[in-house]
């Protein structure tokens, strides 16, 4: 049995707690046996064909809807923990769900598996912005990931980061994938326009995210307002801190009649008819390493307007299947302006995303387990 352990999972919703997820849905969808270790979410019941093991866990107060696990309160997470026969284990973060599956491997002499996928050093600075904490903190993260047998990045670029930080060893790529992928036609997209009531002229930009000021949304509306010349419609989809300051400054830059935000959408389903409707996924984080969004809206015929130089845009050729530019409100802008009226350009570029990056889950989880064995085995002839 493999355990997968995440500090997040649904109901809270991100990259990183999709990815989780679909790691554990299609390994067991090809036989494997899964067991998911997260914290615990409240009035949520888990309705997966694998098993979720939930500890103890408090709310991030500023970081809603995030939580704090503490299974070294929980008495009864060890006992379940115990009861299930682990011969490998994957932490997808290096909190208290890493820390658990270290214990594991350590405790059972199995391998474990470390995947890095946040920018870590960014969260720290906002909630505590003293060096020498920020220093620590991200030297306990290096340590981690020092302690697992392999380390893997979604995205060859997210390297960087971890060097940055002070890693030394040896790296894996292991991209993300998507449970999109294939699912596009042009039929239904014409008919979930309709259905939103977007007029054939009215292009639909979109955002899907954490609603924080590390997204560089508050550049994003900024340079949304430059375009209130022209007809368009920008959907927000997600939730965070900054929701309601964002908000705000749609408001007060004179765009709640193009711009809507649309709050938090759990339903997978719904989401893709998102970003089947969208002209175009505008996407001007730095903060992030490989976004899943990028390719989910990728798999939907939906590119990426990206900033140059970004970590997560290291994927991005620009012209052929997304888009890139800098950090200026004007050149964001004219950069939207200039693509949405070549419809050709878009058509191809669309198509070119979709060729590139829409992956799927289930051809990710077949490499996932091909991985999982050979490590498993070299593990047992040490």
């Amino acid at each position: 049995m493999y355990g997968i352990f995440n500090d997040c999972f649904p109901p809270v919703m991100d990259g990183v707690s999709v990815a989780t997820r679909n790691y554990a849905y299609w390994l067991h969808q090809k036989g494997e046996q899964v067991c998911v270790v997260t914290p615990s979410a409240d009035q949520y019941e888990d309705q997966e064909p694998f098993p979720v093991l939930r500890y103890c866990s408090i709310p991030l107060i500023f970081r809603n809807p995030y939580r704090m696990g503490l299974p070294q309160f929980d008495r009864h997470i060890r006992k379940a923990l115990n009861e299930m026969p682990f011969s490998l284990v994957h932490a997808h973060c290096p909190f208290s769900s890493g820390k658990l599956a270290l214990q594991q491997a350590r405790m059972r002499h199995i391998p474990m598996v470390a995947t890095f996928h946040s920018k870590y050093r960014a969260d720290f600075e906002r909630c505590m912005p003293i060096k020498a904490v920020v220093d620590y903190l991200i030297r306990d993260v290096v340590d981690f990931y020092n302690q697992a047998d392999e380390v893997w990045i979604p995205q060859a670029s997210v390297e960087e980061t971890l060097r940055e930080y002070g890693y030394r060893g040896k790296i894996e790529v292991v991209d993300n994938g998507n449970d999109f992928a294939g699912t596009y036609s042009d039929e239904e997209r014409e008919q979930v326009r309709q259905q939103l009531g977007l007029k054939a002229d009215e292009p639909l930009l979109l955002f899907v995210g954490q609603h924080i000021y590390e997204k560089n949304l508050e550049f994003l509306l900024r340079s949304v307002a430059l375009l209130k010349d022209m007809p368009f419609r920008m959907f927000f989809i997600g939730t965070g801190y900054a929701a309601s300051a964002l908000q705000d400054l749609a408001r007060h830059l004179g765009l709640a009649e193009q711009v809507s935000f649309l709050g938090r959408i759990l339903e997978r389903e719904q989401l893709r008819r998102y970003y089947l409707a969208a002209d175009l996924f505008l996407f001007p984080s730095r903060y992030d390493n490989a976004p899943l969004v990028v390719r989910e809206a990728a798999a939907l015929h939906t590119p990426s307007l990206m900033l140059e130089g970004s970590t997560a845009s290291a994927v991005i050729r620009n012209g052929e299947n997304g888009f890139l530019t800098s950090e200026n409100t004007e050149e964001y802008a004219g950069r939207i302006r200039s693509v949405l009226k070549d419809p050709d350009l878009l058509r191809r570029v669309a198509q070119g995303a979709s060729d590139s990056l829409a992956r799927s889950w289930e051809d990710i989880a077949g490499e996932v387990a091909d991985r999982y064995r050979n490590l498993i085995n070299r593990y047992s002839r040490k």
